[in-house]
């Protein structure tokens, strides 16, 4: 849908530096920057280790562990974050001092999310004493409890929201438990897990670990090309804390002081290392390693990250590739069977209902996230998609009844307006029992229920998505940072804006919006507009991705109005400006 372009209004930007160029100074303000301090991005400005509750017991656990050479199982999650937070207590582990250590991370398919019963009981055959979950385990109630009735002790880091009951777990890290007087509530479950590494690496030098042991403490800032990727993959917000931890990867990054799999993974996806951006962890890297947790077994992507030289590394980040590529396959599959559903249901924009939820048994699990994000990004809707329902492996079976009796599971996406985690929350209160289990945040969710009750749920959820959500909220809307003069569209100033970020969820990069004449046009790839606009006897190359093709190219169209990103195309050494075009109208 064409959103409303709004611009933003000015603030006062007074106690900025002056030696900012004055549009970023404006940009900086509107996005809540109120002091230089917040522009600094050093380690020394990250919020305090200490005050994460619970991350003096996690230590204490963890050393005590060290000290007995306990086994120590990581149980990780099957996306980005979780790969990454995995990576990183492997290695931290290692570096450490600890010699006895492993991790799972569950295979969707068969286990689903998070810490079940069934994977503590894998992990206690596999040896563990003490379980630590990274970017999960908040919500998993019954599987601590399973821990604790092997007599396993446990370790819940995680940063997704609680709920009304806690894990009995030994120790829990998470700066959204209540009482936590961390400051930043926006941490990743990498991010969760590098304060925890911090604290401990403090913890052993306090008790003298490494003296006793006869080596030198190590450098966890190593870490922060894991946190940074990990961070913007799971599009968290960027506060200052996290802008923080990001900017601080990136430049490792482009320093060239990178591990072997984010090296090779930088390689396979095209980018230039000593230019990355935030961006490139979002569109070009992140969704690599989840192809391996989509499609295949996670396993696969920590050890790609995991790799110690760069030939293995390579070998791995291709078949990352090639899973990428097939999960695209298949989403733009399942998008194009989720909007024929809507069609045949007779839904358009203008009778569309105030969320959209879906279901079909043989969609794959592993990407009904990724449609669930393209429906709401399309109509601007919160959606969930719903997939499973088979009992055999195929997931495909002529028995109605036992499909109709097995648990599916669906991802949520919402829109700015609506915190879905809540209402789902808040359906789950009201009609106990229609919800297996769910979690999340306020913009992404996961959840289960029986297939039977499918039609039930949907019909909740439209209800009380209807209630929640303001009609204002229903109306897309981009945020410009208004017009720019012709002037300011050089190369110079694209790249001052790039070297501003990080920019991110909730730290948005810079928009802008004119109107153009609209010199040339033509269609590169599939779906992509290539276009000259001109403005004030000055032209400029443009390209719009993943345009609707029965509109443009059009011949009718002279003038257009644009919403855009000032872009450094990079193409056979030489450098240009280019407008990314978020969206395109006739005038």
């Amino acid at each position: 849908m064409q959103k409303q372009v709004v611009r933003r209004e000015i603030v006062a930007d007074d106690n900025l530096p002056n030696s900012l160029h004055p549009i970023i100074k404006q940009i900086y303000a509107c996005r809540g920057v109120v002091s230089a301090d917040e522009l600094e991005l050093k380690v020394s400005q990250l919020n305090a280790v200490d005050s994460l509750k619970g991350i003096g017991k996690a230590c204490q656990l963890l050393h005590q562990a060290f000290v007995d050479e306990i086994n120590i199982c990581i149980v990780g999650d099957f996306d980005a974050d979780g790969a990454t937070s995995t990576a990183l207590m492997m290695e931290a582990l290692t570096s450490l001092g600890h010699k006895n250590h492993q991790f799972i991370v569950p295979n969707r398919f068969e286990y689903g999310y998070g810490l079940t019963p069934e994977i503590v009981d894998i992990a206690e055959k596999q040896g563990a004493q003490l379980i630590v979950t990274v970017d999960n385990g908040i919500s998993c109630l019954a599987g601590v409890a399973r821990a604790k009735e092997l007599g396993l002790q446990v370790i819940v880091t995680d940063h997704h929201l609680p709920g009304k009951k806690l894990p009995i777990a030994d120790a829990i890290v998470n700066p959204n438990q209540p009482d936590c007087s961390f400051i930043s509530k926006a941490l990743a479950g990498v991010g969760v897990a590098f304060y925890l590494m911090l604290a401990l690496r403090k913890h052993l030098r306090e008790q003298q670990w490494f003296e006793q042991h006869g080596f030198k403490e190590p450098n966890l800032a190593q870490l922060l090309d894991l946190v940074a990727l990990g961070t913007v993959a799971d599009v968290v917000p960027l506060d200052a804390n996290n802008r923080i931890l990001v900017a601080q990867g990136l430049k490792r990054i482009r320093a060239g002081h990178t591990r072997p799999g984010i090296q090779a993974l930088i390689e396979i996806a095209g980018k230039n290392q000593s230019r990355m951006v935030a961006s490139d962890f979002g569109y070009a890297l992140g969704p690599r390693i989840n192809a391996a947790g989509r499609l295949d077994d996670m396993s696969f992507g920590i050890n790609c990250l995991l790799a110690t030289d760069l030939m293995t590394a390579r070998a791995m980040a291709v078949e990352l590739d090639d899973l990428n590529k097939a999960r695209r396959e298949i989403e733009q599959g399942m998008q194009q069977e989720a909007e024929k559903v809507l069609k045949q249901l007779n839904v358009t924009q203008d009778n569309l209902d105030n969320a959209i939820v879906l279901y079909q048994y043989d969609w794959h699990q592993g990407v009904i996230g990724i449609v669930a994000g393209r429906l709401k990004e399309k109509f601007h809707r919160p959606s969930i998609v719903f997939a499973g329902g088979s009992l055999d492996g195929d997931n495909h079976t002529d028995d109605s009844a036992a499909v109709n009796c097995a648990e599916i599971k669906g991802s949520a996406r919402s829109i700015p307006g609506l915190h879905i985690r809540d209402l789902l929350e808040h359906i789950d209160s009201q009609h106990p029992g229609i919800i297996i289990k769910f979690g999340g945040h306020a913009m992404a969710a996961g959840l289960s229920i029986s297939a039977d009750k499918f039609e039930t749920f949907q019909t909740l959820f439209l209800k009380y998505a209807g209630e929640w959500i303001a009609e204002e909220d229903l109306q897309g809307k981009l945020l410009s940072d208004g017009r720019l003069q012709v002037s300011d569209i050089n190369l110079v100033f694209a790249e001052q804006l790039r070297e501003a970020g990080p920019w991110g969820q909730n730290f948005i990069e810079p928009l802008f919006d004119d109107e153009f004449t609209l010199i040339q046009q033509r269609i590169v790839g599939e779906r992509h507009l290539k276009m000259v606009l001109q403005k004030e006897q000055q032209v400029f190359d443009a390209i719009a991705f993943n345009v609707d093709t029965s509109v443009w190219p059009t011949h009718q169209a002279t003038k257009v109005h644009v919403a855009y990103r000032l872009d450094v195309n990079e193409f056979r050494g030489k450098q240009s400006v280019q407008l990314l075009v978020e969206q395109l109208a006739l005038v």
